[in-house]
């Protein structure tokens, strides 16, 4: 196939027809097109030459040039490609090195090889770009909510026709009892769109919680405008859900507001959403008060808060308790989610139980550490009194407070205890040196004998060892695992050791080791400094 006047405007007329069919830039295809010619030449004339074919985007003509550069002497390596100064002289005036000469060649007459690879090359060159026409128009709408048409299911997972190209609705994204049929009309959201080797991939999803928000904010005109915030979301798909909105008006309650008149708003995600049931829940800053709006309709008497470790015991009355818990833990479960809390349910009964446990454990370590009666010791928990280092250390004032309890009896009692602290000190500190312990752990500042036992028990012997902790080796912690958090027991966690004075420790042990420069973290802890008041000064400008 040769290129002559005859198809030539017909160049033109196809990469139009492709564009248009495509929806991308005629512009790219004439350009790929281009490409394929340039190689078929290539294949003609030697693939070492620097053939190039540029289309005339008017007349459609295609010219062939061949393009050589000027280069050093010793650096000539392509010679159908390349010349060197001297060489260039016969056809350029005072050639310098850099420049190119460019001559026009022939046209080529394509074989059938030739226009197979070119049919090819334009074929990839415009998938290609329909493929970065698509993630460009998708890209931004990750976040949203689309209208597509099922077109097939492959494998269990829906593939969706979104107008400018296929998504896909996985199985797990999908409500559990929801099918489809081809041309069926359906509502998602865009979850993520990622360009990856075979094209953009757009996931979509019906079970995310952002797909219930979005919902919302179509619903409800105040959400929209920002009247009305939804802070929190969480979600049993096509069960139960729970959502946490608060309001900027005080003129406007946010639960009627999401519910509607006569629940028109809220039946309309219902019913999007195949019978989802909805709990509408007021958002408190006060994480207590919002764990018992999120536990409604369970009715709480009790909420203690434990927030370093992200935990909270809720006592119920015993007929709430099944109510609280949800069928098979779904109450619960939402209200874990929303509060992002894990949360320990137990009635009235059992909390009482627990609590008496407690105050006899704490009485009976005062009557057999202090040889007090039994009478004194609970005196003593009655008073807050939970360990012999508050005993030993506190105030005097404060157990003079204690019926009974004069100037010499105080004394006495603190007395007793610190020599007790101070045998188990000594016993914890030989116990450790029998383990191994080197007086380079044992002279560290931070560290008390009964830490430093239980290191040695861990195989932590040297300040060496004790510098390459992690602080959660150290503090404890918390780990995600298949979205259930699990403990992870720390050395000195028993001590009340927290994850800060846990850095602090580690971090002066590397210190001392000459492992870190204090100058470096001086600077560090600088420029975190400028960086936080470059952005809060932009956030002013704003």
């Amino acid at each position: 196939m040769a290129i002559t006047s005859a198809n030539q405007l017909e160049l033109l007329q196809t990469a139009e027809a492709v564009a248009r069919e495509k929806m991308i830039d005629p512009g790219l295809v004439v350009d790929a097109m281009e490409e394929s010619l340039a190689r078929a030449a290539k294949s003609r004339y030697g693939a070492e030459m620097d053939i190039r074919v540029s289309i005339d985007r008017k007349t459609g003509k295609a010219t062939f040039t061949r393009v050589r550069t000027v280069v050093e002497d010793d650096e000539l390596e392509n010679y159908q490609a390349e010349f060197t100064v001297e060489q260039a002289k016969q056809y350029m005036a005072d050639p310098k090195v850099g420049d190119t000469f460019v001559e026009e060649v022939p046209p080529v007459e394509m074989g059938r090889i030739a226009a197979q690879s070119a049919k090819q090359v334009i074929l990839q060159k415009v998938r290609e770009a329909e493929r970065d026409r698509q993630y460009e128009e998708f890209k931004d709408r990750a976040g949203t909510i689309i209208n597509g048409q099922v077109k097939r299911e492959e494998y269990g997972n829906v593939i969706v026709d979104v107008g400018a190209g296929e998504a896909i609705l996985r199985r797990n994204e999908k409500i559990g009892r929801e099918s489809y049929r081809p041309n069926d009309r359906i509502r998602c959201y865009i979850k993520d769109v990622r360009r990856e080797p075979r094209g953009p991939q757009i996931f979509l999803s019906r079970t995310a919680p952002e797909f219930m928000a979005e919902l919302f904010k179509m619903e409800v005109p105040e959400i929209y405008d920002g009247i009305i915030e939804i802070k929190a979301v969480a979600r049993d798909p096509g069960s139960r859900a729970k959502i946490a909105v608060i309001s900027y008006d005080g003129s406007i309650d946010p639960v009627g507001a999401c519910v509607g008149m006569r629940g028109s708003r809220v039946q309309a995600v219902v019913n999007e959403l195949q019978g989802e049931k909805i709990d509408i829940i007021p958002w408190n800053e006060d994480q207590p008060t919002f764990l018992v709006n999120a536990l409604q309709p369970a009715e709480v008497t009790k909420v203690v808060l434990d927030e370093e470790a992200e935990r909270i015991e809720v006592v119920v009355p015993e007929e709430q308790l099944s109510l609280a818990i949800g069928r098979r833990g779904q109450n619960v479960r939402l209200a874990s989610q929303l509060t992002g809390l894990d949360i320990d349910i137990m009635t009235e009964e059992e909390e009482s139980a627990r609590r008496q446990k407690e105050f006899e454990a704490r009485t009976g370590l005062f009557m057999e550490t202090l040889d007090l009666d039994e009478f004194f010791a609970q005196l003593l928990v009655s008073e807050g009194f939970s360990n012999l280092e508050e005993v030993a250390y506190v105030e005097l004032d404060e157990l003079l407070v204690i019926d009974g309890v004069d100037e010499s009896t105080a004394a006495e009692l603190q007395a007793r205890a610190r020599d007790y602290l101070e045998a188990q000190a000594k016993a914890a500190l030989e116990n450790a040196r029998a383990l191994g312990v080197e007086d380079s752990l044992v002279e560290f500042d931070g560290l008390t004998p009964q830490m430093i036992e239980a290191l040695a028990k861990d195989g932590v012997k040297t300040l060496e060892d004790f510098a390459t902790c992690a602080d959660w080796e150290l503090a404890g912690g918390w780990t995600t695992v298949n979205g259930e958090r699990i403990k992870d027991d720390g050395l000195l966690e028993p001590f009340d050791v927290s994850l800060e004075e846990a850095q602090n420790l580690v971090m002066t042990a590397r210190i001392l080791l000459g492992w870190v420069d204090p100058a470096d973290l001086e600077a560090e802890a600088e420029e975190d400094g400028d960086d936080i008041e470059t952005e809060t000064d932009e956030e002013a400008g704003a």
